[in-house]
């Protein structure tokens, strides 16, 4: 684990010199499917099925509180990149807060000023099924204060993430399918309607990424 984070964040500071521009970062697919959020250090702070619509930028992720990790978080989000909003929903009570986003990166799409570093084939690629091959993004967060490190298929399905500050997370997708299964989950619930957006504490950065902090 610390071997490959060693590796990821020389990949980030050297991104720079090395990345290739003639590639533009590519648009992600319509997603259903399972997504882990990890600690570099190695505690598992969440997971939960994800749901996302990547032509209007929403974002749905709930925690699946039965899975076999344990896991330190409970968390059911709505996202609504385009617009700069989202929700934290708590449907067991019927309550909800309504809030900015100061930051809209987030592990289920390259940002459009990430830089190309390579194409790597991971695994036996001569051997079918035992290969895949995948390209890699990198570039800096908004605050200029950390890096990430993007790996996609070839299709531009995201494969995992690793966001490197001073708190690092590895995000990872599982069980994906391309299509929206159940379209609902990106609707503002009922109970969430009609709220006010919540003023945002002076020095905090809402993301998606710092939901799990």
């Amino acid at each position: 684990m610390y071997a490959a984070i060693t590796f990821v964040v020389l990949i980030c500071l050297t991104a720079a010199t090395h990345a290739d521009h003639h590639h533009q970062p590519c648009h992600s697919p319509n997603m259903t499917g399972f997504l882990s959020v990890m600690k570099m250090k190695g505690e598992m702070r969440a997971y939960g099925a994800i749901t996302y619509d990547s032509m209007c930028k929403k974002l749905r992720f709930r925690s699946n509180e039965s899975h076999f990790a344990n896991t330190s978080l409970s968390l059911d989000l709505l996202m609504f990149f385009e617009e700069g909003i989202f929700y934290e929903i708590d449907s067991k009570n019927q309550t909800c807060e309504k809030k900015k986003l100061q930051c809209t990166i987030h592990p289920l799409q390259v940002p459009d000023d990430a830089r190309f570093l390579a194409t790597i084939n991971s695994g036996n690629p001569s051997i079918e099924g035992e290969g895949l091959k995948i390209n890699a993004w990198v570039g800096s967060m908004p605050d200029k204060k950390g890096y990430y490190s993007m790996s996609v298929t070839m299709g531009c399905l995201p494969v995992f993430s690793m966001y490197l500050d001073e708190t690092s997370f590895m995000f990872s997708l599982l069980e994906v399918e391309n299509e929206i299964k159940d379209p609902d989950l990106l609707v503002v619930p009922s109970f969430c309607q009609g709220l006010p957006v919540e003023e945002t504490p002076e020095g905090t950065v809402n993301s998606f990424i710092n939901e799990f902090m």
